[in-house]
């Protein structure tokens, strides 16, 4: 699912940077790119996938 609304981020972060949009100091797409690497980052480490590591069953 991260891996997921990371790519979401990144094609918004290439929108407003193609598109050459203006907006704040809060949107841009620098900051837009690196929240899709931190939830990337977060998706690849395993965390948010949806599954858990547990022993096998008896």
């Amino acid at each position: 699912m991260l891996g997921i609304i990371s790519a979401v981020l990144f094609f918004i972060a290439f929108l407003i940077n193609a598109a050459d949009i203006s907006t704040n100091d809060t949107f841009t797409s620098t900051n837009f790119m690196l929240i899709g690497l931190t939830l990337l980052a977060l998706h690849v480490a395993g965390i948010g996938s949806g599954w858990a590591a547990r022993g096998r069953r008896r």
